[in-house]
């Protein structure tokens, strides 16, 4: 049997070689056909299996379809939508937003009835549905932490926030192949060829190699490592100014939880690895806890970011405008594309008690893949974090679109 080669041969290089094959093969001399015995009993063949067609990833749905859709507080997720009518306005798709954008920023946010009058007129809602036809998924959260840190390396403040190497390579596949205009590949230069970029344990092994793109000092480990999970958070410096800073790349390495090893291993239950419960295992297990990290190869740089303008502001997600919290929501942008309102039926964290509710999809993640896939931003803060780090339901998403911008 021939092994697949990760090379095909050029169509030149194939043709050139189809005479010489056709020759060769003229060459043999067909052996003449062996008599077939007589079977007692007739062998049938098992028919095999036909797959399944896969399911579109939207289907056409109507309004009453959307289990509480006459209920949610729209005048809540108002400022979110019209974040992403400025963002959209600055995008090749604009002139099929436009006339909804144009809409929303003539009316008064103060009535839910004329907000679901808008929405019901000016867009059209599609179910999200996985390849097999389910139309479940899961809802994990996050969320923005607060971190304490310096500017300068002491004894407490000595795990490192790194900005972007210089040898670290983005190449985006898109403006080579439209097809795959969300795909990027991370490397770095080896002589004249492009490798994979270091993991996460080589880039902690290799910390000196760094220096020079250091931003910040933290003094918790755990909670750098969540940091880059969550892709963006503020730093509290001594003197007690923050910092915000937020995901600017990753080394290209697939991200692996390290909740799922440690259940593989019998250190946790599956109830007990949340977030909280991580941070608590690490904790307890200081001398344990580089090894178990550094199971997961994917390690995401930083970039200081201008401070909120209040509080309350949430970070640049994706999409390029602030999130909003508990009304922004990172999808697949492959499935679902930045800036649409998102309905999402799901439940609180660790709750039966439903969450259903208008989100706009306005940020990404490593982790977020899928058609039905939703993470759920829940604000700043150990209040938020601790309902990000219990949240993983399941949810029904469906999308809302203007004409034109649906399924064809």
């Amino acid at each position: 049997m021939l092994k697949c080669q990760t090379r095909r041969p050029g169509r030149l290089a194939a043709l050139l070689a189809a005479p010489m094959i056709l020759a060769a093969c003229a060459t043999v001399q067909e052996a003449p056909p062996a008599a077939c015995p007589v079977c007692a009993v007739c062998q049938q063949c098992p028919t095999p299996p036909v797959k399944p067609p896969t399911a579109k990833p939207m289907q056409p749905a109507q309004w009453d379809e959307l289990p509480g859709w006459p209920d949610d507080n729209l005048i809540a997720a108002w400022p979110a939508f019209l974040n992403s009518c400025r963002a959209l306005a600055a995008r090749s798709q604009w002139p099929l937003w436009r006339p909804a954008c144009e809409e929303a920023n003539t009316l008064q946010a103060t009535d839910n009835a004329v907000l679901r009058r808008f929405f019901e007129a000016r867009f059209q809602p599609y179910r999200l549905t996985n390849p097999d036809g389910s139309t479940s998924g899961l809802v994990t959260g996050y969320y923005e932490p607060l971190l304490r840190g310096a500017r300068k390396r002491s004894g407490s403040f000595n795990q490192p926030v790194l900005g972007v190497p210089d040898d670290l390579l983005t190449i985006d596949l898109g403006d080579v192949v439209p097809d795959v205009k969300n795909l990027r590949l991370r490397g770095r230069l080896q002589g004249n060829k492009v490798v994979p970029y270091y993991s996460r344990a080589d880039i902690v092994g290799r910390e000196k190699a760094y220096a020079d793109r250091v931003l910040l000092w933290v003094d918790d480990a755990v909670e750098l490592f969540f940091l880059q999970i969550q892709g963006s958070g503020r730093v509290q410096l001594p003197d007690g100014r923050l910092v915000r800073i937020g995901y600017a790349d990753q080394n290209g390495h697939p991200y692996q939880s390290v909740g799922r090893v440690l259940i593989e291993r019998g250190e946790l239950k599956p109830e007990e690895a949340s977030m909280q419960g991580i941070q608590a295992w690490g904790r307890a297990n200081p001398e344990r806890l580089n090894e178990l990290l550094n199971t997961n190869p994917s390690y995401v740089f930083f970039r200081e970011l201008p401070p909120p303008a209040s509080p309350s502001e949430g970070p640049p997600g994706a999409l390029a405008v602030p999130l909003v919290p508990e009304r922004s929501v990172a999808v697949d942008p492959r499935q679902i594309p930045l800036g649409a309102p998102v309905f999402l039926a799901t439940t609180q964290p660790n709750s039966p008690e439903p969450l259903r509710r208008l989100m706009l999809a306005q940020d990404t993640g490593g982790a977020i893949r899928g058609v039905v896939r939703a993470d759920f931003f829940w604000g700043f803060g150990p209040d938020a974090g601790r309902l990000a780090g219990r949240m993983r339901q399941s949810g029904e998403m469906w999308v809302l679109l203007p004409p034109g911008v649906g399924p064809k």
